[in-house]
């Protein structure tokens, strides 16, 4: 009975003070099946410029320090960042987390259901609180407690929305506005990320975001670095593969810092320290929303192994980007998606397999790389088209797969010259090997997964016969039996955190 007091007094004085919401309660009764022990988040990075009580910023705090312009009216309650995040009851599988693009021209729903018609999926969040609005008032609320209320009708929305678009049941939210991540970002402190290319993003009026970074590993030391980093749209010069940039870049600018402050933070010792995550949550209660089913204690138990290379972040694909006419806002330019491609997608990332524990384990007496008869060492292999014919990624996933190699994902790539392997730290035997297969060389990356080598197929890749083994643009080797792995797209490469947990992205 002591034990069980002391425990629920230090859950007591974790949570205190902590908003929570409802609005999962609401959401939840269109939500699909729960399906089994997984647990699905959803982080909603929603960009207002007020407080949680509604109360404006002051403007300088946020034209000098969130570069957000001068105006707290600017962003109004859209939802500019959705990633959701599958965490496996498995705690050896791998974490996989998609980001939802906010300009997805879906069908968007009230909380209750009731559809609100085709809009920009970031904006069923503001389209249900203003349409709220009026009969809060009615009620008699007014001040802070009608901007929770009508705040909690959007969650419901964006909940809702979600759940529908990808075909998955929610099972915990975070919200998180502006300044909270500014002071989320204050209460980390300093974190590492690595960019492929200098950039800078001089900040304009509600536009640029103050970003001013070198090729290689920068440190944000304050919290407006890293909210500059995690907001740069412009002046960009890469794209996702597809000829896209802009918002699909920052997305990969938001997966990598994640990833980067889960390292930090384990490297602190703050996701295993009661105490220390006493400090964090102190710091961030008075601007992170969550849903009031979410114990947070286990959570923080859960933690520790979201870091370290074991969250694989990708980006949802899109079909194209027209112009549509929106009744009440005009032509916009929209991304179109198949939703059935994106359930599809997700329904796959998402599945529970069986450990991958029985797989067939690295052997140094083995013959050479390449050799039909050489055991296959333990990695999981994701396969991306970079320049070869379509099809091409999943076929040769299966093919390797069939060789004794654990299944990732396939997606495209940016057009390379000739076919490539990359690996994680602890895939060096695996990717030699597969590489062997391939007539390429193997090269480390610490932007790839531990444990992962990821082949990136170029217009020399011939795809395999039948047989085992894999293919090569020499065309020696054979493929696997057909599979039922769909052939997964994605907005640009994935992100993961690799062995030292700091991706590069451009």
């Amino acid at each position: 009975m002591a034990i069980a007091g002391v425990s629920w007094y230090e859950y007591g004085q974790l949570t205190d003070g902590v908003t929570q919401s409802d609005a999962l309660d609401v959401s939840s009764k269109n939500a699909p099946p729960k399906l089994d022990n997984s647990i699905n988040i959803l982080l909603i990075g929603l960009d207002s410029r007020k407080a949680n009580d509604g109360s404006d910023l002051p403007g300088w705090f946020v034209q000098d320090e969130l570069h957000a312009g001068s105006s707290s009216d600017v962003g109004g309650y859209n939802t500019n960042s959705l990633i959701m995040l599958h965490i496996p009851a498995d705690p050896n599988q791998k974490v996989e987390a998609v980001s939802v693009p906010r300009d997805d021209y879906v069908e968007t729903y009230n909380g209750d259901g009731t559809e609100q018609g085709m809009h920009k999926i970031k904006e069923a969040y503001g389209l249900a609180k203003a349409k709220a609005m009026p009969g809060l008032e009615a009620q008699g609320l007014k001040g802070a407690a009608l901007e929770q209320a009508s705040r909690d009708v959007g969650r419901a929305a964006t909940l809702t929305t979600v759940q529908k678009f990808l075909n998955v049941h929610i099972d915990h939210f975070a919200e998180v506005n502006l300044i909270g991540f500014y002071d989320v970002a204050k209460a980390i402190g300093p974190v590492t990320v690595c960019l492929n290319h200098a950039t800078s993003d001089p900040a304009m009026e509600g536009q640029g975001s103050g970003a001013n970074f070198h090729a290689g590993l920068n440190v944000l030391q304050t919290p407006a670095q890293a909210l500059s980093f995690v907001r740069q749209r412009h002046n960009l010069t890469n794209t996702d593969g597809n000829g896209n940039g802009g918002d699909f870049a920052r997305t990969h600018r938001q997966q990598a810092y994640i990833t980067s402050a889960e390292t930090q933070l384990k490297k602190n010792g703050m996701l295993s320290d009661l105490g220390k995550l006493q400090g964090l949550i102190d710091t961030v209660k008075k601007d992170v929303v969550i849903d009031n089913r979410w114990n947070l204690l286990d959570f923080a138990q859960q933690a520790p192994n979201l870091s370290g290379g074991k969250v694989t972040f990708n980006t949802l694909p899109i079909t194209g980007q027209p112009n549509v006419y929106i009744p009440g806002e005009g032509t916009q330019s929209v991304n179109t998606v198949s939703v059935g491609q994106v359930q599809r997608t997700v329904a796959y990332l998402f599945r529970d397999a069986p450990s991958s524990s029985s797989s067939s384990s690295s052997s140094s007496s083995t013959p050479k790389a390449g050799s039909s008869s050489q055991a296959a060492a333990h990695a999981v292999v994701d396969v991306l088209n970079g320049g070869a014919k379509p099809g091409s990624a999943g076929t040769e996933l299966d093919a390797l797969v069939s060789d004794g190699y654990t299944r990732g994902h396939t997606g495209n790539h940016a057009a390379v010259g000739a076919t490539k392997v990359y690996y994680g730290a602890g895939a060096e035997s695996a990717a030699g090997q597969i590489a062997g297969k391939l007539s390429t060389q193997a090269t480390a990356s610490a932007a790839i997964a531990a444990g992962t080598v990821e082949v990136v197929l170029g217009p020399d890749f011939t795809s395999p016969s039948s047989g085992s083994g894999s293919g090569s643009g020499s065309g020696s080797g054979v493929g696997a039996s057909p599979s039922s792995t769909p052939h997964l797209v994605f907005q640009g490469s994935a992100v993961n955190g690799g062995g030292d947990g700091i991706p590069c992205v451009d």
